[in-house]
């Protein structure tokens, strides 16, 4: 059993990237699929797909590159911020100071998940996920 569902996420998509695989799998989740929607609806994958019926569910990351080759990922870095053993909080007062870094920062909030410039917009604050460039 994985103990951080999303940091295994980030994981397999760093490790198909880094071997030129077109798609990844994982064990599917709301949450997980959330996120890769997210990803998705950023230019960050190409698709995400959910594949299969009750406990056999999947969902299917077709991964992005800059080019044909498939050398070049078009996600350069992917980093868990808050974790199991240590959360992270922010306020909406807090989130210009995130804001201002490369790529996307997503938040759990008590409306869903959603990327920074998102909650700035609806005025809350919630538990920091991941940053993803």
């Amino acid at each position: 059993m994985v103990m951080d569902p999303i940091a295994d996420m980030l994981t397999r998509v760093r490790n198909a990237q880094a071997v030129g695989l077109k798609t990844v799998d994982l064990p599917y989740s709301k949450l997980k699929f959330e996120l890769a929607e997210i990803l998705n609806s950023g230019g960050y994958l190409t698709n995400a797909l959910k594949k299969g019926r009750g406990k056999e569910k999947d969902i299917e990351l077709v991964l992005k590159y800059k080019n044909d080759k498939l050398k070049t990922p078009f996600i350069q870095g992917l980093k868990r911020i808050s974790k199991p053993g240590q959360r992270i909080y922010i306020n909406k007062k807090e989130l210009r100071r995130f804001s201002k870094e490369r790529g996307i920062v997503i938040l759990s909030t008590s409306n869903g998940l959603m990327t920074i410039a998102d909650a700035k917009k609806r005025g809350v604050g919630g538990e920091i996920l991941c940053r993803i460039w």
